[in-house]
């Protein structure tokens, strides 16, 4: 079973929210994680559909949130779902060598990171995240506020950073609380 490759942005964000929808009412996984699949992507590589860049949340499992299995999502994680060159190296190479053409910026609820820049950020390696963070949300104490605004501030760096014809990227915010993505067009 291959995945179909090289699919616009308008039917990746079709499969992403046909999925969440789907792991609204699921109590376990969906997504193909069988050894046919892996066997598959082993021999044929990868060719996922959409790029997600996400917080390392553990509460945030972009696989299980879009009822996706192995090879149809390539997933970004970071604290705080912050850019800097390094994700933004890897957004470039999922579009560009992979021919994702939809990147979703996946902010989350109750985020730890947006709640330390809102309390004025943290020390250690931490604050270079944080520092991100707080200049994005600037002076918002509104936690779903300031997750939004991050998000934004993802997507526009993404935006302004990578010219790949045809890659559209998009902010979303995850639901910790009831499972439910919020999509954001930009």
């Amino acid at each position: 079973m291959s995945h179909q490759a090289n699919i616009s942005a308008e039917e990746a964000l079709k499969k992403l929210q046909g999925g969440n929808e789907k792991y609204l009412t699921s109590s376990t996984g969906t997504g193909d994680i069988s050894p046919a699949i892996r066997k598959d992507t082993c021999e044929n590589g990868q060719h996922p559909y959409a790029i997600v860049v996400t917080c390392s949340d553990s509460r945030v499992i972009p696989e299980s949130i879009f009822s996706a299995g192995i090879g149809e999502l390539f997933t970004i994680r970071v604290a705080g779902n912050v850019m800097d060159d390094n994700q933004l190296g890897s957004v470039e190479y999922a579009a560009d060598h992979l021919g994702c053409n939809l990147v979703v910026v996946l902010g989350h609820t109750h985020c730890g990171a947006v709640g330390a820049a809102i309390g004025g950020g943290a020390g250690g390696f931490i604050k270079s995240i944080t520092d991100e963070i707080m200049a994005a949300i600037g002076g918002e104490k509104d936690d779903y506020k300031a997750c939004c605004l991050n998000v934004d501030n993802s997507v526009k760096k993404i935006q302004e950073n990578i010219r790949i014809s045809g890659l559209k990227a998009i902010g979303a915010v995850y639901h910790i609380e009831d499972g439910r993505v919020e999509f954001k067009e930009q």
